[in-house]
């Protein structure tokens, strides 16, 4: 039994035990020396275990019911430790520049991968509440990993205070229903639940999707999502909005459908709020922002309530297209921090949008890489990410909320005023002095394959359709 239990968490067990041979191979050895190393070293074993989770099958739990390996978490895994691995391989140039690369950060993000990996998987409140701070505690370190700089430092206190807040919510939220249940396991908590449940569960459920709406991002609760993007260092950014989301999301979806899924009359209205209210605030508040790292906050912000938007149609339509929204806004976000990165003045990195002012006369391809992802974060058609829009606003129309779909539409043209005035400023702006030339083939690398899977991707979405709907057909049944 026990060993069956270990085989199924594996992966996890692989990951944690080489994020801890590192940290004592690297303060036995040249501490900050072998960080490039480790870099390359932990991006690899990420892509090997995405292969490896990516070949599994079935439906596997673990610890009495505490631990599940589903479809469902084996896709959500394969997106965290890809869009980990790119990050990191994208942020060893730049914060080996600037001194910055300390043997800790690829740990750091080996530990928060791991806590990501557990939540998707969790099947009892225990297990998810340790995945999450696991996650949580690691990204608030690396968040103020630049000690001299103020900024950085204010990030990562205000992510840690709001953190903190939200676990409490969190937290009080899971003692009302294991009050109310008698039990912790997911299993447990929908046969309790039943399809009458009561005011003081209904309680607990709130303070449930609250916490898990800090976690993601929403709006209202989205306040610490805006100075965290900009005082962080610009690839700590890029990883915030990347694998974490994807975890969020994924817990959120694990937590209303295994534990609540009798009951989804009672949440689908909340999460219908949630999303309505982030796709707006988002777009507007996107529209004033001067400055690139600020404007894809609010831009994440916006694309959580989209992918909320599948998740609250309640249907296994819905998390098929909340899983495809997901893979598609990691992608589009990875190749739009490969440019953040590489803007750079006299060696300084830049982060204003005025600096683009005519930027296609200097570096047409890049510039033209940049059009398409704008283009696909604004849902722009034929781009791939219009055709993740079109998902959700199906699966919403499909769940009965054509209300919600409209908003969506709505919220989607306000959202595009901002990302098409990136594409403007590069082709039309006034010209003013110019960025350095980026001389990194790493970002250029993962800048010309984000943009290229947007226009490429078009002719079946890589083939993850029929996966979504097997990995969301393993969640709801």
């Amino acid at each position: 039994m026990i060993q069956a239990d270990l085989s199924t968490i594996m992966p996890e067990i692989v990951l944690s035990l080489y994020a801890m041979a590192a940290l004592l191979g690297a303060v036995y050895t040249g501490k900050d020396k072998v960080a490039p190393l480790l870099v390359w070293l932990t991006s690899g074993l990420m892509v090997l275990l995405a292969f490896w989770i990516g070949n599994g099958d079935g439906v596997h739990t673990a610890f009495g019911l505490t631990f599940i390996d589903d479809g469902f978490a084996r896709f959500a895994k394969v997106t965290i430790l890809l869009s980990a691995a790119a990050v990191l391989v994208m942020s060893e140039g730049y914060m080996a520049r600037r001194g910055l690369l300390r043997f800790e950060y690829p740990i750091l993000i080996s530990l928060a991968t791991v806590g990501m990996m557990v939540m998707v998987s969790a099947g009892d409140l225990m297990t998810l509440y340790m995945g999450l701070e696991l996650q949580s505690l690691s990204v608030y370190v690396i968040a103020s990993i630049r000690r001299d700089s103020p900024k950085s430092t204010e990030a990562g206190l205000k992510y840690f205070v709001l953190g903190a807040l939200s676990s409490g919510l969190l937290l009080y939220g899971a003692s009302l229903t294991y009050g109310y249940t008698g039990t912790t396991t997911f299993t447990g908590i929908i046969l309790a639940v039943g399809s009458t449940p009561s005011l003081g569960l209904l309680f607990g459920l709130a303070f449930l999707i609250a916490g898990f709406a800090f976690k993601v991002s929403a709006a209202p609760f989205h306040m610490w999502t805006p100075d965290v993007y900009e005082g962080a260092p610009t690839p700590v950014t890029a990883f915030l909005a990347t694998a974490p989301k994807v975890a969020a999301i994924g817990l959120f979806a694990r937590v209303v459908h295994d534990a609540f899924g009798g009951i989804v009359g009672e949440w689908q209205q909340i999460v219908a709020f949630l999303s309505v209210v982030s796709m707006f605030l988002g777009g507007v508040a996107a529209i004033g922002q001067t400055d690139l790292k600020r404007l894809m906050a609010y831009s994440s912000i916006a694309h959580m309530g989209y992918a909320l938007m599948g998740l609250a149609s309640g249907t296994a339509f819905g998390v098929q297209a909340m899983l495809i929204y997901m893979a598609i806004y990691v992608t589009m976000n990875i190749g739009t921090f490969a440019f953040i990165l590489s803007m750079e003045k006299d060696g300084r990195p830049v982060t204003r949008i005025d600096a683009l002012n005519m930027y296609s006369r200097r570096e047409p391809l890049k510039a033209l890489a940049l059009l398409i992802l704008m283009f696909s974060l604004a849902g722009v058609p034929p781009m791939v990410g219009f055709f993740g829009k079109l998902y959700v606003l199906r699966a919403a129309i499909d769940g009965g909320l054509v209300w919600l779909a409209i908003a969506g539409m709505i919220a989607s043209v306000i959202g595009a005023y901002y990302y098409l005035r990136i594409v403007y400023l590069m082709y039309f702006g006034e010209e003013r002095e110019a960025l350095d030339p980026s001389g990194s083939p790493v970002l250029w690398g993962f800048l010309v394959a984000s943009a290229a899977i947007m226009v490429i991707g078009v002719v079946n979405l890589f083939g993850i359709e029929p996966i979504a709907a097997a990995a969301a057909g393993t969640l709801v049944n």
